[in-house]
């Protein structure tokens, strides 16, 4: 930012800049709003606007939320009575895998991350998050996989082994048929489109927030989503790795989870649930997230605690990942381990417990109001801490040794995640309606939404508690009479038509009063204090306001009539595109100005034929599958041909005489934390796998065999270390050419020389241990390097397509010295590549050792 540069804060002198007085000039709003518009039509399906892309998004996660909610009442038939036949056994397994599962993967998180992807913009001032085409994909790979994978329950494919699918009973001794199939490869496709979500989340809070918001400044929500993305980027790939390490056990009999030939079925458990017990956090802190703006705005007073409050949600994220073997105390495991996990489980309770006392500190400081938000808020409030004195029993070791696997379980977590996520959900639906409606809700039809689903839900859930001390154990299709559980049952099952009956007056409530709409909503109905009711268009907020506290529009009166007159930042477009502005990330100080792209065919065409590819492979219909995942690539590498475009403009003035670069590449560019982020992912996969390795080795050491020579280790490592080299040259001489020189064919050729380094090592590893007389389907050892080992050819060959693409940019012309984001991509993502191969032979060959 040419003459306002500060090192350690933001500058106060654009305090007295804005808001200018500047008298708006004519035609300024009907050009932004001709540059922000979206096609009409099927032409909707190209949209990648957070306001079009989050709507669509939010609408796709509460059909699934509505489509699990029926096979729960089916389920609860089931259960009404002793011996019921409503369901055969079989289609039952089916119903209770299906309702765990899309509640988990294809409702809580999804919906969380769209209610992020809708709001975070304007809730931050900014014009769009910075990968819009990202988002868009993100959605159409998760609309596209999630409704195909949910069909399979029509056809009788429908997976049947539980949402947690533990082998051996989901091995292919069995399991034969493709319904687990389904599950592994349909939801490790789902959980890459939550982690590119993710990845535009974090990229987005970090960069894209108004001037002047600080970190100290940042809504609670901006904060939880935050902490949610970075949770997902850690936790998720964990999923993945053991979604693929089972497929790969069930299509090729690689033996990761068969204790007769050196694998173990524990390491499934450890694999899922060092996912799925933080994924109970990745779904709570988003929601308490709302909760803590709804509280402030309820009790008209600023939140108590605000920085505790961060405090608690970092503090919830770090804890949660040490408490995974929480779920497995009854699987034998060692007392030193039960003890530490028991203890983590207490103390992951004390942030949440602070983030209670805050909440109900604030109310009791304000003047509430009882809208239908501050129903459901402090009936969330009640709930929530009801189901987490239950975790706290469940986390005691000799409690869950005679609680576990009964419907005492089942009752704690329906609690957690009702009051956590599913209350502070419906809060939020008519909290932020007047975003997104030119009407409000009904607050009549909300109190009855409200007193149906509370009352519903302790109907329901509060008898399976003594079901479970009863000895009632979980997942079961019926049970015997006279057992003391038949009125319990039955009570529980009319609980659950009680709260589908809410949701119906829900329904209603929307078909009688929803209209959406991008620009004449209802309004701040509740009286909000944050930067999300600005008045706005599709092109977000008409001007970047400059931030100076946390709840600006209860601050400065007169914030509303100036940014829609635009006194602040970016009052027009200053290229003539879409464009927002990128700010540093601690301080939110302005560095320069990112082009945003448009509309787009590519993503949606992307995503599908990656559906296509995981569907297909499925089916076992390899040859389609490789014709989809080739279309597929195609399609990302041509949305992404237009987004590092040569501009004949180097700076813009983005208001006040503010003069900011346009493209710039390292460090301070968003596209360097996307990739970085993306390396994390990738590299939690290869860690993931490295634990499996030598867990196996630490259960299984007698199936183990000697690793290849020492020379032949060095000798791969000397390729891998000049594959980086090559990428850190390619690098090095773009720089070093003098602004808009054209740099001929050296850094593409050395990126490509990198690339084929790469290729050369993976196959001198690969042939050096089947030399060895180690094969993949002859023990655990052999699964666990081959599985590494094809991960790691799938990066080489991520790479040397990059390396390739690079190359055609250049040949045309637009690999342009000093600032070329893809070739900084490229370079990087090659150097990483490198390096994760090097770790890769040198763990599984140089340790344990033999």
């Amino acid at each position: 930012m040419e003459g306002h540069e500060s090192e350690t804060g933001f500058d106060h002198e654009l305090y007295r800049l804005f808001p200018t007085h500047r008298p708006r000039p004519e035609g300024e709003v009907e050009e932004l709003e001709r540059i922000w518009d979206n096609p009409k039509g099927w032409g909707l399906l190209t949209v990648v606007n957070n306001n079009y892309v989050g709507f669509f998004y939010v609408a796709t996660a509460f059909l699934f939320f509505l489509l699990a909610g029926i096979l729960a009442l089916g389920m609860r038939v089931q259960l009404a009575a002793p011996l019921q036949d409503f369901l055969p056994q079989e289609t039952y397994n089916q119903f209770f895998t299906m309702h765990g599962t899309v509640m988990m993967f294809l409702f809580a998180v999804p919906m969380v991350e769209a209610i992020g992807i809708m709001l975070l913009p304007q809730m931050l001032a900014a014009r769009d998050l910075p990968f819009p085409r990202l988002s868009a994909y993100a959605f159409w790979a998760y609309f596209v996989g999630g409704l195909c994978f949910f069909a399979s329950i029509f056809v009788g494919l429908a997976p049947d082994g539980g949402w947690f699918m533990y082998p051996p009973l989901t091995s292919i001794a069995y399991s034969p048929e493709i319904n687990t199939d389904f599950w592994l490869l349909g939801i490790g496709f789902i959980e890459i489109s939550a982690i590119a979500g993710a990845i535009e989340i974090i990229v987005g809070v970090l960069r894209t927030r108004a001037p002047g918001m600080t970190l100290d400044r940042m809504p609670m929500f901006a904060w939880a989503m935050l902490v949610f993305a970075v949770m997902i980027v850690i936790a998720f790939p964990s999923v993945i790795l053991g979604t693929l390490l089972l497929e790969l056990e069930r299509a090729f009999n690689w033996p990761f989870f068969d204790p007769t030939r050196g694998g173990d079925p524990l390491l499934w458990q450890h694999l899922f649930w060092f996912f799925g017990h933080p994924e109970v956090y990745i779904i709570f802190l988003p929601a308490a997230g709302l909760m803590s703006m709804m509280v402030a705005t309820i009790a008209r007073t600023e939140l108590v605690g605000y920085r505790l409050n961060v405090l608690a949600l970092v503090a919830t994220g770090f804890i949660s990942f040490g408490v995974w073997a929480h779920h497995m105390f009854a699987t034998g495991m060692p007392r030193v381990s039960t003890g530490y996990f028991s203890a983590a489980s207490m103390a992951v309770s004390l942030p949440a417990g602070i983030q209670v006392f805050c909440w109900i500190a604030t109310l009791a400081a304000g003047k509430i109001k009882w809208s239908t938000p501050a129903l459901f808020v402090v009936g969330s409030i009640t709930i929530f801490v009801m189901g987490g004195l239950t975790g706290v029993m469940v986390g005691m070791v000799p409690f869950d040794w005679q609680a576990h696997d009964t419907y005492f379980i089942v009752a704690h977590l329906h609690y957690v995640l009702l009051g956590g996520m599913v209350f502070p959900m419906f809060a939020a639906f008519y909290y932020w309606v007047g975003m997104t409606s030119t009407n409000a809700l009904s607050e009549r039809l909300g109190k009855w939404v409200f007193w149906l689903m509370f009352t519903g839900l302790h109907v329901t859930f509060l008898p399976m508690h003594l079901t479970g001390f009863m000895g009632m154990p979980r997942r079961v299709y019926t049970y015997l009479p006279d057992r003391g559980l038949d009125l319990l049952n039955l009570i529980s099952t009319v609980g659950a038509f009680i709260i589908a009956a809410g949701v119906i007056v829900f329904l209603v409530d929307l078909a009688r009063n929803f209209r959406f709409t991008t620009s004449d909503d209802a309004g701040n109905i509740y009286g909000g204090g944050t930067l999300e009711w600005l008045p706005t268009g599709m092109y977000s907020t008409r001007s970047i306001p400059l931030v100076k506290s946390r709840e600006p529009l209860w601050d400065d009166p007169n914030i509303c009539d100036d940014v829609a007159e635009g006194r602040y930042f970016l009052p027009n477009s200053a290229t003539g595109l879409r464009e927002t502005i990128i700010t540093s990330p601690i301080n939110a100080e302005p560095q320069y100005l990112q082009l945003m792209p448009g509309p787009s065919p590519w993503p949606i065409s992307a995503a599908v034929f990656t559906a296509a590819f995981f569907l297909a492979l499925t089916v076992q219909a390899y040859a389609f599958s490789v014709f989809s995942g080739v279309v597929a690539v195609g399609c990302v590498l041509r949305w992404l041909w237009e987004t590092d475009r040569p501009i004949k403009q180097d700076t813009a003035d983005i208001g006040g005489g503010i003069v900011v670069p346009i493209a710039i590449t390292g460090p301070s560019s968003h596209g360097w934390w996307a990739l970085n982020t993306l390396i994390v992912v990738m590299g939690m996969i290869a860690f993931m796998g490295i634990f499996s390795y030598l867990y196996l080795y630490g259960i299984n050491p007698q199936f183990w065999i000697a690793p290849p020579a020492v020379a032949q280790t060095g000798g791969i490592s000397t390729l891998l270390l000049l594959a980086f080299g090559s990428a850190w040259l390619s690098r090095r001489i773009l720089a070093s050419k003098p602004e808009k020189t054209f740099p001929g064919q050296g850094p593409w050729l050395m990126a490509t020389i990198g690339a084929s380094l790469l290729s050369v090592a993976i196959w001198w590893d690969w042939t050096g241990w089947t030399g060895a007389g180690l094969e993949p389907d002859a023990s655990g050892q052999g699964a666990a390097v081959f599985a590494l080992l094809s991960f790691q050819a799938c990066v080489v060959v991520v790479a040397f397509i990059m390396a390739l693409y690079l190359g055609y940019r250049s040949g045309k012309g637009l690999l342009v010295a000093p600032a070329s984001v893809t070739l900084d991509v490229v370079v990087r993502f090659i150097g990483y590549a490198a390096l994760q191969g090097l770790a890769i032979a040198l763990v599984v060959r140089l340790f344990p050792g033999v």
